[in-house]
């Protein structure tokens, strides 16, 4: 597997220097595909480019590089600290850095920091591919309960302390709050559009703008569910990403739901 890596620092040499290292240290099993100055650039370019590792400087123009980590939207990557300080290490570490460099890098270090890159994410991957296989949620249907795998689950509304969930096994009501489903599923793959609103993301074929921050999704089962104006970056990310987006002189509606406030 390669891995996508980004490299974060404000300065040019810095980024070339890590860059012909990193070709050096990690025998084609990293490459970089995008370079970024500060938080705002490498936000943007994740909306574009999937990015598996940073490489990320802490002492950056404007916000610091923790910013970066705080304000990502979907899966979070892969984290290696490069920089000239040595007193954030701790909180690094704390933010679960797979390693924290000390510049000026050296070869041999950063051949130690692309192993621990390689093993996270050979333990990701296995832990994914076994809660694909294995994550099942009990789910009510009059005096059963069925176990539903979480890859059927499409979308989960929430209306009051009761949830209504729509799988590709029939639809099924449940008393609890969003809040408390949310936390049971794998966030990697689910992607919160409302307030009151889960999507699975893969199940995504279609997003129309409605205007002023707001979208309609069009899921495989013909479901349509409208976002609401304060999770408008969680969907511009997917749209961006996976290039589902669709002019809505092209998108062929359907009757759908009244837009949320």
């Amino acid at each position: 597997m390669i891995l996508r890596a980004a490299i974060v620092d404000d300065e040019p040499l810095a980024r070339g220097r890590l860059r012909r290292l990193l070709r050096c240290a990690s025998s084609g099993d990293i490459t970089v595909v995008v370079e970024c100055v500060d938080v705002n650039d490498v936000l943007t370019e994740a909306m574009q480019t999937p990015i598996d590792v940073l490489f990320l400087d802490i002492e950056l123009p404007g916000e610091d590089g923790f910013s970066a980590l705080r304000r990502w939207v979907g899966p979070p990557p892969l984290v290696v600290f490069v920089t000239a300080y040595s007193q954030h290490g701790v909180r690094a570490f704390e933010d679960r850095a797979v390693d924290y460099l000390l510049k000026p890098v050296s070869l041999d270090r950063l051949r130690d920091a692309v192993q621990r890159l390689k093993e996270r994410a050979a333990l990701h991957d296995g832990r994914m591919e076994a809660i694909d296989q294995d994550r099942r949620h009990p789910l009510p249907i009059g005096r059963r309960t069925q176990f539903v795998p979480e890859r059927y689950i499409e979308v989960v509304r929430a209306s009051g302390n009761y949830l209504d969930i729509i799988t590709t096994q029939g639809r099924f009501t449940i008393r609890r709050t969003l809040a408390d489903f949310i936390s049971d599923l794998d966030q990697a793959q689910f992607v919160r559009v409302h307030r009151s609103t889960v999507v699975r993301a893969s199940a995504i074929r279609q997003v129309m703008s409605l205007g002023s921050g707001r979208y309609e999704l069009l899921l495989e089962s013909g479901e349509r569910v409208v976002s609401g104006r304060n999770y408008r970056d969680h969907v511009q990310h997917l749209t961006i990403r996976d290039s589902i987006v669709q002019e809505a002189r092209m998108f062929s509606r359907g009757p759908g739901p009244t837009s949320p406030p």
